[in-house]
């Protein structure tokens, strides 16, 4: 029999990535997001769609136990801070994982998180502040400052709690800035450096982030974890010690950067999930891939 993934946020625009990796991978895919596509779309082969408002916990509650998943991704949140007040931006995305997490752990469903980077509070900080060391890892400290970066870290919370109390394998994903083939708007940084220095000119691939969602629901690990998601190299191309340097006005007493790698370490994706980033952007930047539609033609 088919294992089921359900997928919060599957139609936005790296959901439907992860819905069609999974299918790829042999998984029947619920698609769940606040719209259907048209009662009269079929999705393609593997893929099926469901509405729902996943911050109403009665409806996820009731969706949840009429698929009874294998497997649940919630992937749907509010992804651009600057664009919601504060209070929205929070309550939507610890309101939402809650409701999720929770329906997900009382039907013995392995979870999926979308965490962030932005847990650790580099990325919407007010003032630059260096990390303890570098390349940052799972374990380094969060201070987030911002309602989005805070949110994340309280869904982590949420995630360990259901990991706990119904005995669920969760993984919390924290990608960086994720970027689609023939469209690296991460390239930016290139010209203008200072945008990208909160988030140290990091950067992943979404076909990257798709693969790594198959392999934390096919990998057993046991409890919650949570996994950086990141390309191995930064989207500046000149060594990161040296822009960190020039940015931060400094460097942190430990630091072990060679050339352009990436200031967050993959090694725990590694050595937990087998995973490694396939994409980076010199070869991705202006690849022609289609981007899934999900729907069956």
């Amino acid at each position: 029999m088919t294992d089921t993934a359900l997928v919060t946020g599957g139609l936005g625009r790296s959901g439907r990535w992860i819905c069609d990796r999974l299918a790829d991978e042999g998984w029947d895919v619920v698609c769940v997001d606040r719209d259907h596509p048209g009662f009269e779309t079929w999705g393609r082969e593997g893929v099926d769609f469901r509405a729902a408002d996943v911050t109403d916990r009665g409806e996820v509650t009731d969706l949840v136990a009429g698929v009874d998943p294998d497997a649940v991704v919630h992937w749907a949140a509010i992804p651009v801070p600057t664009r919601h007040p504060d209070g929205r931006v929070f309550d939507t995305n610890v309101g939402a994982a809650h409701s999720v997490l929770v329906a997900a752990g009382r039907a013995d469903a392995r979870i999926v998180l979308a965490s962030s980077e932005s847990t650790y509070g580099f990325p919407f900080a007010s003032e630059r502040t260096l990390p303890e060391y570098l390349p940052v890892d799972e374990a380094h400290p969060k201070r987030p400052e911002d309602a989005y970066g805070l949110s994340k870290v309280v869904a982590e919370e949420v995630a360990a709690s259901v990991a706990r109390r119904h005995g669920v394998q969760v993984a919390s994903l924290r990608p960086s800035w994720i970027q689609y083939p023939g469209e690296y708007t991460c390239l930016v940084n290139q010209e203008n450096p200072q945008e990208g220095a909160g988030n140290f000119w990091s950067y992943v691939d979404v076909r990257d982030v798709a693969s790594l969602v198959v392999a934390a629901l096919e990998t057993d690990f046991g409890g919650h974890e949570p996994f950086l998601a990141l390309a191995d190299d930064n989207c500046l191309g000149r060594p990161t010690a040296e822009a960190v340097r020039e940015f931060y006005g400094g460097l942190p007493e430990q630091c072990d950067l060679e050339g352009e790698e990436c200031a967050f370490s993959n090694a725990k994706a590694r050595e937990v999930l087998g995973w490694e980033p396939d994409h980076d952007w010199r070869s991705a930047a202006d690849e022609d891939v289609e981007t899934p539609s999900l729907v069956a033609e």
